[in-house]
Formats: C-alpha cells, sequence, structure tokens
C-alpha cells in the first residue's frame, strides 16, 4: 500500500512511523529487528531505510603512495527492506538517492524495488562524499532529487531510459520528498527553498516529510508557506530527541537548525547524557502533542538505530 492510501484510510488519525540505518558492514540483521521490534507496539504503516552512499579512504601502499578507494560501511537497503516486509508485513520504503547512482543505475534500483513489492520511496538527493566540500554527481546521474523524482515518475507511465524497449511496464511509485522548515544548508533562502521543492511536487512527488525541527513554530510556518506557494501534498513532521551533550554542537552543524534557548540551557544543565536523554525525550514529547493536535498525518521519528527512547515519546503520544 502507498503512503497516500495509508493517510487516507486513517480518516484524519496522525499515526506513528520511523526511520532507521542499516547496519554497519559485517553486522547481521538481527541487530534491526531488535531496535525495530519494540516499535512495532505502536503499528507503524510504514518504515524507512536510509540509504548510505559510498565513501573514499585512501590506503598506504608498500611503495609509499596512496592508493583510493571506495567503501561502502552501510550496504544492505534493498535486501533490509524486503525482510522488513517480509517479517513485519507493514510497508518499507527505501530512500534512493542521486549521489553515487548513474541513471542507469537508478533505474536499476527501481526495477528490482518493483520486483520486491515495494511501492514507496523516498527520492533525495544526498549529501557530498564525505571527503569533499560540495556534492558531484555521476557523470551520467542526477543532480537535483527533482530530476531524480521525474526519472521515477516517467517509469510510472512506462517510460525508460531505452526508447527502444516495447511493451513495458508501468511502475506504481508513490515517491516522497525531504522538506526542510528551517531552509536546506545550500539554499539561498527558505523562500527559494520551497520554490524548488515545489518543482519536485510538479515533477510526481505525492508527500513531503521534514528534516528534524526543535521549534513547531518553524514547522507551522514552513507548512504555511508551502499552501500558500501552491504546494498541498501531506508534510509529514520529522522529529529526533537529543540524547548527548555533543549533539548541542552536531546537530545545528550537520543539519544546519536551530535549537530553541531553552532547550540548550536544559541539556547544559544535565550532569550526564543519561540526564541528556531524558531531557530530550521530555522536549520531544511535547512537540508531539503540540504536532498531534495540529492534526499531522503522521509523526515521523529518527531512530538513527536506537529506539529506546523513541519507544518512551510514542508511549506518551499514541
Amino acid at each position: 500500500m502507498n503512503v497516500l492510501d495509508h493517510i487516507n484510510n486513517a480518516k484524519d488519525k496522525t499515526q506513528f512511523s520511523f526511520e532507521i540505518l542499516p547496519p554497519l558492514k559485517g553486522q547481521d540483521i538481527q541487530s534491526i529487528f531488535t531496535s525495530i521490534d519494540p516499535l512495532m507496539e505502536f503499528n507503524p504503516p510504514f518504515i524507512d531505510v536510509t540509504y548510505h552512499r559510498e565513501e573514499y579512504v585512501y590506503k598506504e601502499m608498500e611503495n609509499g603512495l596512496l592508493k583510493k578507494q571506495v567503501v561502502k560501511k552501510r550496504p544492505g537497503t534493498v535486501g533490509i527492506c524486503a525482510a522488513i516486509q517480509n517479517k513485519y508485513s507493514v510497508d518499507a520504503i527505501p530512500h534512493i538517492l542521486c549521489g553515487g547512482f548513474t541513471k542507469e543505475d537508478t533505474e536499476n534500483f527501481l526495477i528490482d524495488l518493483g520486483f520486491l513489492g515495494i511501492d514507496n520511496v523516498m527520492a533525495l538527493r544526498g549529501d557530498a562524499v564525505k571527503s569533499e566540500t560540495y556534492f558531484k554527481p555521476e557523470k551520467k546521474g542526477h543532480r537535483y532529487a527533482s530530476e531524480l523524482v521525474t526519472q521515477i515518475n516517467d517509469m510510472n507511465h512506462g517510460k525508460y531510459l531505452d526508447d527502444a524497449l516495447l511493451n513495458t511496464t508501468n511502475t506504481n511509485f508513490c515517491i516522497g520528498v525531504a522538506g526542510y522548515p528551517e531552509k536546506h544548508l545550500e539554499a539561498p533562502s527558505i523562500d527559494s527553498d520551497i520554490h524548488f521543492l515545489k518543482k519536485k511536487i510538479n515533477n510526481g512527488a505525492s508527500y513531503i516529510v521534514t528534516q528534524m525541527f526543535y521549534d513547531n513554530k518553524n514547522f507551522f510556518e514552513f507548512v504555511d508557506k508551502c499552501r500558500l506557494a501552491g504546494i498541498n501534498v501531506p508534510i509529514i513532521p520529522g522529529l529526533k530527541p537529543i540524547s548527548t551533550k555533543r549533539q548541542l554542537n552536531l546537530i545545528p552543524h550537520r543539519f544546519s537548525v536551530d535549537l530553541p534557548d531553552d532547550l540548550i540551557m536544559e541539556v547544559v544543565k544535565c550532569k550526564d547524557n543519561d540526564a541528556v536523554r531524558q531531557v530530550g525525550v521530555e522536549w520531544c514529547i511535547e512537540q508531539s502533542k503540540e504536532l498531534l493536535k495540529y492534526g499531522v498525518p503522521f509523526l515521523h521519528y529518527y531512530s538513527m538505530g536506537k529506539s529506546s527512547n523513541i519507544y518512551q515519546v510514542a508511549s506518551e503520544v499514541f
């Protein structure tokens, strides 16, 4: 079932969903199941699975020169999605990136997903490779998520890269895209960011999931701006409880989001990360309850592979 069907079937009731990371290479899928199992109590209709692009590492050779190697530290997105759908009978939503993919890679990836009965995808540009400052697309890949959305939507209408193909089958992907209540870190302004978000919707995207935020006012203003711009698809808020003091610096730096002063000072007063974690849970509960009253279709939580704090939040909200 696609995400829009889940929203329509809920009849205005807010639902629970969450996102997981693939395990590090060398670990088995049991670590994924262990993090998912407690959260199934809250009946998520779908679970997002992130895709992590390649990294470059340099290894010294015997002659002293450095050899550049491509490494994927968290492979397995497609396999994990198939395992989730098989084990839990819920929809799994893989993230698909521009970065690291040619257009042909993307087409083949989508064909695999279709064969597995996966109905939804999250289309993202992705970040730059860790060793580089700016995003660089593959030579025959997409530069922008809007282009990726177009390719997926084309396949939904039976249009493949090879024009000579006959009797092609239409895929049936429901396409999600990212929204940024405090704008994407590379965007010059929130209005320009929403302009390009609308382009993704016009190209075939059906719903939006936002990046994490810690002040609901930013989300409400973002939704208002989207509606004024003519973006009328469902907008799902993404939430992540703070769990360590280090995240006071890491989250604003990595995701370009602001933290409210009240939250910052509560975390600063904490003696250890156990106390920080509780502050983060309580803040996220209050955020969630306010968003619930606002009438969002889903509350979507970024678990980052750890479910215990998400479980605490969901227990108080659902």
